[in-house]
């Protein structure tokens, strides 16, 4: 894994992308606004740009992943562009070592690895994938070590080579909404990203099982948590909230099994919504942090400080694309007031 230090004791930010829709755009359209947020977001000094990996969802553009990197990164010319993340049991390790290792002879220090072990979509889906239907991720870590001993150097009486791939080091990140992505990420000395932007309830426990267990390894001497949470700044409280309906609309959607695009703001979501759905929709959007500029800096603060991330991943979902861009202008700004203690985190790629 290549290690470059991270520029000062800012606050590291990055951004998740699903790529989301409105009702009746085209794909080329959102994928072409996901262009112009990365080029704004390297404009503001965001560290890496990720693209999730979905199937079979309607409302989201982030099927292809792989595909959708490439497109991000020739389109910006410095910020870091990866996968968050690539599920690796929908995916032969060899195809995944060579479509990255492409990535990264076409984009050289600028590509990372983001792997989960959920399957993106529903059985059908699994199916359709290809996935064995009994699969229950227990063949995670050697599907892990496979893609890693592609990526790495040649080995004695090693068979199968990716080429390209072989020797790039692409960097790898575990990405996890439980403990046990936690404790394999702990054991295999790489950095975590946990996945509080939809499933918050077992952050603090991941956490702690990841800091209080990590191996330092040769590449990365230190423990290095992502979080990535739902974040909208806005000029005010009220601003922001109001943008807010829209993730809340996405996923009100997504538990009725409908199609997620996104829908513009309402003044209020009541009556839009049952009290066990909106229940339902607040659980996975507990660590969502939406405010003006001093409400979100509180926030990150706290949750730097009960989980001692080094790194935050935002997903900020509005219908106005401006709107969009400034919140990430605006954490932006926040990010450069809140620092880090530099002497705990590690070199990681920044």
């Amino acid at each position: 894994m290549k290690s470059i230090a991270l520029p000062d004791s800012a606050l590291p930010i990055s951004v998740l992308d699903l790529v989301g829709l409105h009702p009746g755009e085209s794909t080329t359209s959102a994928i072409a606004r996901s262009a112009d947020l990365a080029r704004h977001v390297e404009s503001f000094g965001y560290t890496r740009y990720w693209l999730a990996e979905h199937h079979s969802i309607a409302g989201l553009a982030c099927s292809a992943t792989s595909v959708l990197i490439g497109h991000i990164a020739a389109a910006t010319s410095s910020i870091r562009v990866g996968s968050g993340g690539i599920m690796l049991p929908n995916h032969a390790p060899l195809v995944i070592a060579e479509q990255f290792g492409t990535l990264e002879a076409l984009y050289p220090d600028r590509i990372d690895l983001g792997l989960g072990r959920a399957p993106g979509g529903d059985f059908a889906t699994m199916r359709a994938l290809r996935r064995d239907l009994n699969q229950d991720g227990d063949d995670f870590p050697a599907l892990l070590s496979e893609l890693q001993s592609y990526l790495g150097p040649s080995r004695p009486g090693q068979r199968v080579h990716a080429f390209p791939g072989e020797g790039s080091n692409v960097p790898i990140t575990l990405l996890g909404s439980s403990t046990y992505s936690a404790a394999l990420a702990a054991a295999q000395s790489l950095p975590f990203a946990f996945a509080a932007h939809f499933a918050p309830q077992s952050l603090y426990a991941a956490a702690q099982i990841y800091l209080e267990n990590f191996k330092p390894g040769p590449t990365l001497p230190k423990p290095h948590l992502i979080v990535a949470i739902p974040l909208i700044a806005a000029e005010t409280d009220a601003a922001a909230q109001r943008l807010f309906t829209t993730p809340q609309q996405r996923f009100l959607r997504l538990i009725r099994n409908q199609p997620v695009e996104s829908l513009p703001p309402v003044d209020s979501m009541e009556g839009l919504w049952q009290p066990w759905e909106r229940d339902a929709v607040e659980a996975r959007l507990a660590q969502a942090i939406v405010g003006s500029e001093s409400t979100v800096k509180a926030g990150l603060e706290q949750l730097i400080s009960q989980t001692h991330a080094n790194e935050i991943i935002a997903v900020t979902d509005t219908w106005d694309h401006n709107a969009r861009i400034d919140s990430y202008r605006r954490l932006a700004a926040v990010a450069q007031t809140i620092h880090v203690d530099t002497a705990n985190v590690a070199n990681v790629p920044a």
